[in-house]
């Protein structure tokens, strides 16, 4: 009996080890196969690439030229294959074109699912005097935006650009097109938005700082539309300034945020007018930047920063009223330029203004035929409440003088007209500097975003001041000419100096079919131009040079 026990109790130890075995190998072998099952079903990380091509649109049977990157790519990774299936695959592409190759690399697996290969127009493009723009430039940023915007609806993971000729338009038109403003979108419904970089070859030599000075540039043009697209209800005036402190301040900008009490002890009338019939309460934002010695006169930067505009008593229409989060489009572009100077380090001081407020109605609204008094002594008589854009502007440019400015530069959105006068081509320049044109248009010609200048005479500064009551009106007399007698006003409130006057109304939003590297909706234009303006007031030459004619 006890030896029957015994062997049943080694029969059922056995049979315990058995089963531990068993479990143990078993959860090992889960672990193997699910690891195997990853392995199989898990996709590689989607890389794609966009390359240069040029070509000339005219001719059709042009069998196309790639760029140098192009070529080392089509030669050692693709053996000559990704060049004879683009031109297989019909005419080259076009400026603003691009056109997706997808297998083109012999390996099993490729390093790049996909390759854009974009269209660059003829090589001798360069400076087009009659179009006041760098065609080649912007040829490279509309394809390269083309290519990155159709590869980003593959949901590519990365994209890989090559410099096209030049680096710094290449990553414009890469980071302009792949921005979407998707915060309020539910994560599973957001595009995606892929990590572009510059792409290199060994026997290149990269242009490294272009591609940087690129980046930035697009980054600040980004945040403008960012600011510009979010809603009133939640860019209040007070939110607007966090946000400003928040961006500025880890980018080595001062901000200093002033509040009603200051503005009245400043004799800010005007401004403090037109926020009062709003619960929010108006802010004034002054932003201070040392590139270099504090003895050095600062350029001035002064932004519009209405972020909502109804129009007060005089309301306006709906088709405006649902674009007027967007009236804040001057503020947004000085600090987005404020913080790419930052970080670009130019050597130059910077001083930016800011006033900030909601014109809305209200008990407390400011009505057509109040007048105000301003610091310099001048009484305004409000017209009409809707044209209240230069009546912040205008206390802003009087407390601009207290910095003894190298110069004076005003951003705003006061003439709805200009979209029926210029349309997307160009904002409006007004100014009493032949100096700052020059330099504003130089630097519009190599940004792409395009500057007209408009007349600034006499004519326009009776009109606005003929009126018997008061110094000034805010609206004028005379049939027409809406953005030249805004700008007959505000040069009322500049003394003496230099002085521009950017109106941007035309340009704020983008209907998505003019530019390639904007998506429909806010512009956050002229950001770019704005910062390139003032690196070239540090340079001495900065001449546009014509391309040198062929033989």
């Amino acid at each position: 009996m006890s030896q029957m026990l015994r062997s049943l109790n080694m029969l059922g130890c056995s049979t315990r080890v058995f089963e531990h075995t068993r479990n143990y190998a078993s959860q090992h072998l889960n672990q193997i196969l699910q690891l195997q099952h990853t392995e199989i079903c898990a996709d590689p990380p989607s890389r794609a690439l966009v390359l240069g091509v040029y070509a000339d649109e005219t001719d059709k049977g042009d069998s196309g030229i790639l760029t140098q990157a192009a070529w080392r790519y089509n030669q050692s990774r693709t053996n000559g294959r990704m060049l004879e299936v683009l031109r297989m695959s019909g005419p080259m592409p076009k400026r603003g074109e691009a056109r997706l190759l997808f297998a083109m690399e012999p390996e099993k697996v490729p390093y790049y699912s996909a390759v854009a290969v974009v269209g660059l127009g003829r090589e001798c493009l360069g400076y087009n005097p009659y179009e006041i723009i760098d065609e080649q430039k912007e040829a490279i940023r509309r394809s390269v935006a083309q290519a990155c915007m159709q590869l980003s609806r593959l949901e590519t993971d990365r994209i890989d650009v090559e410099n096209c000729g030049h680096a710094e338009s290449a990553a414009e038109g890469a980071a302009l097109g792949v921005w979407a403003y998707q915060e309020l979108r539910s994560p599973k419904d957001r595009i995606t938005v892929p990590a572009i970089d510059l792409y290199t070859t060994k026997d290149e030599i990269c242009d490294l700082e272009g591609w940087r000075i690129g980046l930035q540039k697009a980054s600040a043009q980004n945040l403008t539309r960012q600011l510009q697209e979010m809603p009133s209800n939640i860019l209040t005036p007070t939110a607007f300034a966090q946000n400003v402190v928040e961006v500025l301040c880890k980018s080595g900008v001062n901000v200093e945020v002033k509040v009603e009490g200051w503005a009245e002890s400043q004799v800010m009338n005007a401004f403090l007018s037109v926020g009062k019939a709003s619960c929010e309460p108006p802010i004034f934002l002054e932003l201070s930047y040392y590139g270099t010695s504090s003895e050095q006169r600062p350029i001035v930067l002064v932004g519009q920063g209405i972020t909502y505009d109804c129009g007060g008593l005089c309301l306006k229409p709906y088709e405006k009223l649902k674009l007027m989060r967007g009236d804040m489009t001057g503020a947004a572009v000085v600090v987005a330029a404020c913080r790419a100077i930052a970080a670009l380090r130019l050597p130059v001081n910077i001083r930016g203004l800011i006033p900030l407020c909601e014109n809305v109605m209200g008990c407390n609204s400011f009505r057509s035929g109040d007048i105000v008094k301003c610091m310099n002594g001048k009484h305004i008589k409000i017209q009409r409440t809707d044209y209240e854009d230069v009546l912040i502007l205008a206390d802003a440019l009087l407390y601009a003088q207290n910095f003894c400015p190298k110069c004076i530069v005003d951003i705003g959105t006061a003439s709805w007209c200009l979209n029926h006068t210029l349309g997307e081509a160009a904002c409006a320049i007004f100014t009493n500097s032949e100096i700052l044109w020059q330099q504003i248009k130089h630097a519009s010609m190599h940004t792409g975003d395009r500057v007209w200048r408009m007349p600034l005479w006499d004519y326009y500064r009776t009109n606005m001041t003929s009126g018997m009551s008061t110094d000034v009106q805010n609206y004028g007399v005379g049939r027409g000419g809406k953005p030249c007698k805004s700008a007959a006003f505000l040069r009322e409130f500049v003394p003496c100096g230099q002085w521009m006057h950017i109106d941007a109304t035309n340009v704020m939003t983008t209907r998505g079919n003019t530019f390639e590297y904007l998506r429909a909706g806010m512009a956050g234009r002229p950001t770019r131009t704005l910062i390139e303006f003032i690196a070239q007031t540090i340079c001495k030459d900065t001449a546009p040079k014509s391309p040198k004619k062929e033989n």
